[in-house]
């Protein structure tokens, strides 16, 4: 397993859940933090937690989903701190609509724009300097990025494209020395289901109930660490995930039905 002490980490959608999570803990580590988010305040507010907790860190408001955005993040790292050694690729948002409810296309073409190409952006930036580096690409997927849902609202297509890019890309940077982590997680208990789009692009409003029992954040944030310390290709963090993926290869009709209810839930 490989420390993070001085090692120059981008961390996209840092200012809440899982990302806030990891920052905190690679702070401890004396990791040199790269900060991105859209919410300005509230990622300096996780900025400051993280200088205080032992990392050197700057705080750099990002939209992912604008790649000219994502091109001042990875130079302004660069800037900062002369290189680039870990990029996570964690922002993302949810959608909580099926697709025929979809009056247009711009909530599902704004969640394949920040969940996938904002992945595929930063990536794309930071690639010449984690090649010097010998570096790690971490990429958040989710469950639904292995396996299909019970509504096309976008998320799920956005997770199986993230999950498809990074795999070929593993491939196609292997005598680099670049290594890339897929991470699989299923529910996170993060809040950030009430944040979900609907289809006329307001916010739900309140937290589902698949978050109710589900791993904590910080949980996530060390499975993650863990994974990407010791460059592994993926993980699919919980059982269930496991076994739905293991299902599927052999009753991919009884897999389809327990998501469409668990979905209805």
């Amino acid at each position: 397993m490989e420390s993070f002490s001085e090692n120059a980490v981008i961390i996209t959608g840092a200012s809440s859940g899982i990302g806030e999570q990891i920052a905190y803990k690679l702070a401890e580590q004396g990791a040199w933090l790269s900060l991105a988010a859209r919410n300005a305040d509230k990622l300096q507010e996780v900025a400051n937690t993280c200088s205080h907790l032992g990392g050197k860190v700057i705080a750099i408001p990002t939209d992912v989903s604008d790649k000219s955005q994502c091109r001042n993040l990875i130079e302004l790292t660069v800037e900062k701190y002369g290189r680039i050694d870990t990029l996570i690729n964690n922002a993302g948002f949810p959608v909580a609509s099926k697709f025929i409810e979809m009056n247009d296309l711009s909530v599902f073409e704004k969640i394949i724009q920040v969940n996938f190409m904002g992945s595929v952006y930063c990536t794309h930036y930071a690639l010449p300097f984690l090649m010097k580096s010998n570096g790690r690409i971490v990429a958040v997927s989710s469950i639904r990025g292995r396996l299909p849902s019970a509504t096309a609202d976008g998320y799920g297509a956005s997770k199986h494209a993230m999950s498809e890019f990074f795999q070929s890309l593993r491939n196609e940077l292997s005598e680099t020395g670049v290594t890339v982590t897929i991470i699989y997680p299923n529910w996170v208990s993060t809040g950030i289901t009430s944040r979900a789009l609907l289809a006329d692009g307001s916010r739900k409003g309140f937290v589902s109930v698949h978050e109710n029992g589900a791993m904590q954040p910080d949980k996530c944030a060390k499975l993650i660490i863990k994974a990407a310390s010791g460059r592994k290709r993926e993980i699919v963090m919980t059982f269930e995930g496991k076994f739905g993926l293991w299902l599927r290869l052999i009753a991919p009709s009884v897999v389809d039905r327990i998501l469409k209810k668990k979905t209805d839930q």
